[in-house]
């Protein structure tokens, strides 16, 4: 709150009232245009040359170490089936959202050992892709759910029993209709019905859903469900467990009248992923 001084005339005091109105009204405005920032999630998808993939895998794995260093990494592997095959997928967590991207990304520019490897992998490359994504709001509301926040997936799955050597992860893709209210209706209707899956009686001890995540750049009102299973046959297990679940047979009905494409693929994590 400001004071004016009494000791002043009036047409100094009114000059000074209307200072004082100008300055509040710019503080309150910078006030309620602070905006949190918000995490975000690169996802890379690099179309390799079937017949280097081998050289690509091991160049990569040889400078993982640097990769770990200059970015936030939390996934990296290759898809087994369920659609195209020999594409590198990785996943990016950003705390500090785009600035965090920006200065990570400006850094690995003035690296030359990053530069070095980059210009071996590229030959390894038919394409490359990069989407941002948000992680939704019941991660962190739903019991059960890891999310990507370093630590945090890492103690949850570590606590789970099973072998990372088996360990397989289920990529499922929905593309949804056109508008603004599809994204928003889509998690509220999973939301719903998502506790009912997880708790499914029959369901194998090592499925855990790593994130829920829906699409910022790139191509919109894409949401991409990521699962990590103990091996395919704990995916079957737990798929067949989830088709009792009343709560979430009633999504599913509702999500499909959203969806116009839905895809499931299965991942093996590589090495030196931080997630396995």
């Amino acid at each position: 709150m400001y004071h004016l001084p009494r000791t002043v005339s009036k047409e100094t005091h009114s000059k000074l009232s209307t200072l004082v109105s100008l300055i509040s009204k710019r503080m309150a405005s910078s006030s309620s245009n602070t905006t949190v920032t918000r995490p975000i999630v690169e996802l890379r998808e690099y179309e390799l040359l079937p017949s280097k993939v081998q050289q690509y895998t091991e160049s990569t794995t040889i400078s993982s170490s640097l990769r770990k260093k200059l970015t936030p990494l939390r996934l990296f592997t290759l898809p087994e089936t369920g659609g195209f095959l020999n594409v590198a997928t990785h996943l990016y967590y950003y705390q500090g959202g785009f600035t965090e991207r920006n200065e990570k990304r400006q850094l690995m520019g003035q690296s030359t050992e990053w530069k070095d490897y980059l210009k071996e992998a590229r030959t390894y490359m038919k394409s490359q892709k990069s989407t941002i994504f948000v992680e939704a709001p019941l991660v962190d509301e739903i019991d059960g759910v890891c999310g990507l926040v370093p630590g945090s997936a890492e103690h949850i799955l570590g606590d789970i029993s099973g072998s990372t050597t088996d360990c397989i992860y289920e990529i499922r893709r929905y593309q949804l209709k056109l508008g603004y209210d599809t994204v928003p209706n889509f998690l509220s209707i999973y939301k719903n019905g998502l506790p009912s899956k997880l708790n499914a009686p029959g369901t194998d001890p090592t499925t855990t859903l790593v994130t829920l995540l829906y699409s910022e750049v790139g191509q919109l009102n894409e949401v991409i469900e990521i699962w990590r299973h103990g091996s395919t046959d704990a995916m079957e297990k737990s798929r067949v467990a989830s088709r009792s679940a009343e709560e979430w047979r009633k999504s599913i009905a509702q999500i499909a009248d959203l969806a116009t494409v839905f895809t499931s693929s299965i991942h093996k994590p590589l090495s030196f992923s931080p997630l396995r």
